[in-house]
């Protein structure tokens, strides 16, 4: 039963360890975004409608 303590214990420290280090993370900006922002008008999503003349396939075998 002793170990079963023991083993809680560390295991606590160890996730309070892991919480700490990411909340000093996030607070210190390791997880900001600076790329995409600057690429984000590259990357543009909506597409120009074609006409539908185009968009009507015939089959003339």
């Amino acid at each position: 039963m002793t170990v079963l303590y023991v083993l809680i214990t560390a295991s606590s420290i160890v996730a309070g360890i892991f919480l700490i280090a990411f909340i000093w993370s996030v607070k210190s900006g390791q997880f900001d975004d600076s790329y995409t922002p600057s690429v984000r008008a590259l990357f543009d999503d909506n597409k120009p409608e074609e006409p539908e003349s185009e968009n009507i396939k015939t089959s003339n075998n």
